[in-house]
């Protein structure tokens, strides 16, 4: 089993906000209220820099960070695997059945498809069906191959097509913060999942 716990690289540069003028406004002006979500700023280290789009199980169009405010937890599979996936999925549901509700209620579990042109949102409803996966706990995305290749990148997960229907693919759980900062990873298959749920946990408010 191998551990990995180092930064993600700074993969895009966040574009500066714009300078307001310095004009002093009249007293009695009304400053527009923010959401505390709005005055956060995404890190520069986080997935959610990323201007991908994609595509879930349900047929939504999404971005990253549409994700912010919750722990994620975060696979690459494709549905017509019958080697690695079905373990890797497994070792998913395992992990959501140790980890405390308390802390469920603050995390996502992410499948994202390395085969996007065969995984389209319905193949991945049924999948999601399939392994008792059907619920707003868990996220099932499809994107561009482009998006997909730049994403696999991120979480360091190497995959290659080897034959029409298969690929060789990394097995790696990734956990991010609310803010999309990269805070554990964890390579094999049915290892020792004690240090992933840790990791959810300790991210739980």
């Amino acid at each position: 089993m191998k551990i990995f716990k180092y930064v993600l690289p700074v993969l895009l540069v966040v574009m500066g906000a714009c300078q307001g003028n310095n004009k002093e406004e009249e007293s009695t002006a009304v400053e527009p209220e923010v959401s505390q979500q709005e005055e956060q700023e995404i890190p520069e280290l986080s997935i959610y820099n990323l201007p991908s789009k994609w595509t879930t199980q349900n047929g939504k169009e999404i971005e990253l960070e549409d994700l912010q405010g919750k722990n994620l937890v975060m696979v690459m599979i494709y549905t017509t695997c019958t080697a690695s996936c079905p373990r890797l999925v497994a070792d998913m549901r395992n992990i959501h059945k140790k980890v405390s509700d308390q802390a469920n209620k603050q995390a996502t579990y992410v499948f994202v498809s390395i085969d996007p042109e065969t995984d389209t949102p319905e193949k991945l409803k049924a999948f999601a069906k399939e392994n008792e996966m059907d619920s707003e706990q868990y996220l099932f995305l499809r994107g561009t191959p482009e998006d997909t290749r730049e994403f696999s990148a991120v979480l360091a997960v190497s995959y290659k097509r080897i034959s029409p229907i298969d690929f060789s693919h990394s097995n790696i759980i990734s956990v991010f913060d609310k803010q999309g900062v990269l805070k554990y990873q964890k390579e094999g298959l049915g290892e020792d999942d004690r240090a992933t749920i840790k990791a959810i946990e300790d991210l739980a408010d």
